[in-house]
């Protein structure tokens, strides 16, 4: 499903960042930019609706309607392999996959909830919660974990509020590629947070890599429709003999190698950083 307008603009930056090497940089154009006020009142708002149960349980309830009508199309094609992989996980993880649209998480929640019958919880940045329309009642409606990058927050608000989450036997997912690059096929670097989460909490890392496949069935003006494949991969569990730092580095190498390696299977080639409008899935070839 494409959300928003032309994303020629985004190909651009996509392009400029993989020849410069930041394969984590922003490329969106409209993402909203947020001063330090302005990111502690949106942060006082939605934490402020969740004080309030019952208006929070209508929204919520809301939005998760929405997306159960929403999913009816989105969900009957998409594929899960790999299931086998986590038979055995059934208390609180921290699921990672790549990042590439803005409701592919649909795909994770679609794999979550055919394994273990919960929703899951989304770290989401927190200039996320000030999107305009409807997107953005939904990043304030459903279970959403914002994540400010000040230290103070991080350790005095994110890190209780993930280890209490993930204590109930949830599952969270993080994009350790942070930035989203829309419909881009290719796995980047993880970085090192979701892993430190996870080792901090004593939680296995859930991790998956979505294949991106074309069809032939137009969506808009410059893209086809597209089937997302959800690849469950073996889970990374942290070291109780190492430390935060050192399993966070371990396991980011882990989880990235395993979607590298899934990559190159599935799409029967090897990953390089170089550029191409192929790496755009579903992208319409001009006439």
């Amino acid at each position: 499903m494409i959300i928003g307008g032309s994303k020629k603009e985004v190909f651009k930056n996509i392009e400029r960042n993989v020849k410069n090497n930041e394969l984590n940089k922003k490329v969106e154009i409209n993402d909203p930019k947020l001063t330090d006020e302005e990111v502690d009142s949106f942060l006082k708002r939605f934490y402020g609706i969740r004080k309030h149960k019952i208006i929070y349980f209508l929204e919520s309830r809301f939005a998760y309607l929405f997306l159960d009508v929403l999913s009816l199309k989105l969900n009957k094609s998409i594929e899960i392999k790999g299931l086998e992989n986590i038979k055995d996980i059934n208390n609180g993880a921290i699921v990672t996959s790549n990042h590439f649209n803005p409701l592919d998480n649909m795909a994770i929640r679609k794999m979550i909830k055919k394994h273990y019958k919960k929703n899951v919880y989304v770290v989401s940045q927190e200039t996320n919660l000030a999107m305009p329309g409807f997107l953005g009642y939904l990043m304030n409606s459903l279970n959403i974990i914002p994540l400010c990058k000040g230290p103070n927050f991080i350790i005095k608000k994110f890190k209780p509020e993930l280890k209490e989450v993930l204590s109930k036997n949830n599952y969270v997912l993080i994009y350790p590629e942070e930035e989203m690059w829309f419909n881009y096929r290719k796995p980047r670097p993880c970085k090192r947070g979701a892993y430190e989460f996870a080792t901090e909490a004593g939680v296995p890392i859930i991790s998956c890599f979505v294949e991106i496949e074309d069809t032939n069935k137009p969506d808009n003006d410059e893209f086809n429709e597209v089937k997302y494949i959800v690849h469950v991969l073996k889970p990374i569990y942290p070291d109780k003999n190492k430390s935060v730092r050192e399993n966070s580095k371990i396991m980011a190498k882990i989880d990235y190698e395993q979607k590298k390696e899934c990559y190159e299977k599935v799409y029967n080639t090897k990953l390089e950083y170089t550029f191409s409008l192929d790496d755009i899935a579903g992208l319409r070839k001009k006439d």
